[in-house]
């Protein structure tokens, strides 16, 4: 049988395109979730949620649902929005799809519930025909990608997604190369720093987590400042450049899960030396003038 592996995990021919590559992706996933889900839905390429009878609502459109269920979230109405939500993904809304996956994903007035988010996220991603990253749909389709990645990572305990990270490469991958998604591609960026899924790679790893840190990604930024003041796994030693990365992700830092960034940013800034020290800190002046002239 054709594996997601057997597909991505070698590189890739010149000349194939993301239509093509697109295809291959989602007809490997599809046998992985077919072999797993209950025969009863084996004719889906992914499981699909129903729309609860409660959604069924008259709506002049999905995007009449759709702009219902913001307004009733922004309102503080988180039950009236997900039925709207749900009518609008009942017709296939990309976005609405995306919301209520996001929902179930943190029990944000819906009941946390991970394989539904999964199956959401799944729908986005089977209904997708992006070739290039632009279109419209294009960020909430990479962030599904993304969430598909994480969910293959670590599994969903007590169901059909078992932790598989060669797939969870493929979701990262996808996402990170043809939609840009920042969180892919620190996710990805960690599998090759951690040879979780993909062979081990330092330079891989720093490649993405620049390309994230660039999209101000804040966890990547200190990873890759890490790795550029210690000149780690092989990484062109850049001690400054690594200090105003660090700089930049501490400056980011909004809440106790960051905590680890500060201990990071500290370790590195007290190890440098003063010139270092001083250097990246005239290059973070500016890059502060830069931005505040944008």
């Amino acid at each position: 049988m054709l594996t997601s592996r057997t597909v991505l995990a070698r590189p890739v021919p010149a000349g194939t395109s993301p239509r093509r590559l697109r295809a291959l992706l989602l007809v490997a996933v599809s046998g992985a979730l077919l072999m797993q889900a209950p025969a009863a839905r084996a004719l889906d390429a992914f499981v699909r949620t129903p729309v609860p009878a409660a959604a069924e609502k008259s709506y002049r459109s999905a995007r009449d649902a759709l702009r219902a269920g913001v307004r009733e979230y922004n309102a503080g109405d988180k039950e009236g929005a997900a039925r709207a939500l749900e009518y609008a993904a009942g017709q296939g809304h990309a976005l609405a799809l995306w919301k209520l996956g996001r929902m179930y994903a943190e029990g944000d007035g819906v009941p946390h519930d991970d394989l539904k988010a999964f199956e959401f996220f799944s729908r986005i991603a089977d209904a997708s025909t992006d070739d290039s990253g632009d279109s419209q749909n294009a960020a909430v389709t990479g962030s599904a990608f993304t969430a598909l990645g994480s969910y293959f990572l670590d599994g969903i305990k007590g169901t059909y997604v078992r932790p598989n990270p060669e797939r969870a490469y493929d979701m990262f991958n996808y996402a990170a190369s043809y939609y840009g998604d920042p969180n892919a591609q620190y996710n990805l960026a960690r599998l090759y720093l951690d040879g979780n899924g993909v062979e081990a790679d330092s330079r891989q790893a720093a490649r993405w987590f620049n390309l994230a840190a660039e999209k101000g990604h804040h966890p990547a930024q200190a990873l890759l400042g890490d790795m550029l003041v210690n000149g780690a796994g092989g990484v062109p030693q850049q001690r400054v450049k690594g200090l105003v990365w660090l700089s930049l992700a501490r400056d980011g830092v909004q809440s106790r899960k960051d905590d680890w960034i500060v201990a990071l940013y500290d370790k590195n800034w007290a190890a440098a030396s003063p010139d270092d020290r001083n250097e990246a800190q005239t290059q973070l002046q500016t890059v502060g003038s830069i931005k505040r002239r944008n």
